[in-house]
């Protein structure tokens, strides 16, 4: 399997700039074509590191993540990411290696290395290697629960976590769960949801959670609240809560996307309320 990263550079002066980039009340579109240098920040605290935000809470649209594309050179990296100690994220690798070093000890983490990094771990970046490294960063604040104790910080890869099929679907919709759904512990899951050609989400799905996807791999056509969009390998779809989604993969290979939800917590309604 392979994993789109993104290049930077900038188009020619002679090119049309049209493209596919669509914001609209309940979701947004941000295609690989504006994923470009000019738009690149860096991260303090970060060496020889840039990055594409492609996420973060705005009011009235989605409010619990931010989400991230991270390049860091060889030799670059961060000794404390996370400036807030209230935020857990994931790390997700698209090309090159990268060493998460969490409690003191390294985990050297190739294409397909995912990593869940507790809120208040004790953790780091680094790219030993020679080549570059990237991987998209998810972060969320954790949201305690009286009772339930906060999930540890752990590592593993895609190639490892076998995708669980949709009911009722003979295989052509699957996730790769990296949490149980059920474990309560978690208040956000980071999974890769795979459609084999001809596949489909055959309802309008209209919920709650709100997703950030990027386009892992292949192409389909994607139902966002009332338009059809095609989306391909590099895309990001960012949806608010109750936009309605569905899709129907193109092929000729799967369809993969790197899906953020936040899940399994009541909806506070009282100013400064607690769980």
């Amino acid at each position: 399997m392979g994993y789109y990263t993104p290049a930077g550079g900038l188009p020619g002066q002679s090119e049309l700039l049209t493209d596919r980039a669509i914001v609209k009340e309940a979701y947004t579109v941000i295609p690989k074509g504006v994923l470009r240098d000019i738009v690149t920040s860096n991260l303090p605290g970060f060496t020889k590191t840039r990055s594409w935000i492609i996420a973060r809470p705005i009011a009235g649209f989605a409010t619990t993540f931010s989400q991230l594309i991270v390049e860091i050179q060889p030799g670059g990296g961060a000794a404390h990411p996370e400036p807030e100690a209230a935020v857990e994220g994931v790390i997700f690798v698209t090309a090159g290696e990268l060493t998460v070093t969490i409690a003191g000890a390294p985990h050297v983490l190739g294409e397909g290395g995912y990593a869940y990094l507790a809120a208040g771990e004790s953790w780091s970046l680094s790219n030993d290697g020679s080549v570059l490294t990237s991987f998209h960063w998810v972060r969320k604040a954790y949201e305690k629960v009286q009772g339930i104790d906060a999930p540890s910080s752990f590592v593993t890869r895609d190639q490892d976590v076998e995708p669980r099929p949709m009911p009722d679907t003979g295989g052509a919709w699957a996730t790769t769960r990296f949490v149980d759904p059920d474990d309560l512990a978690h208040d956000m899951h980071v999974n890769i949801v795979t459609f084999q050609p001809g596949g489909s989400i055959p309802f309008a799905e209209t919920h709650v959670m709100e997703h950030g996807l990027f386009v892992l791999e292949g192409k389909a056509v994607y139902r966002l609240n009332d338009d059809w969009v095609e989306v391909e390998a590099g895309d990001f779809m960012w949806l608010r809560a109750f936009c309605p989604q569905a899709c129907y993969a193109g092929g000729p290979g799967p369809f993969r996307y790197l899906l953020y939800k936040d899940v399994n917590r009541q909806v506070l309604l009282t100013p400064g309320g607690t769980r």
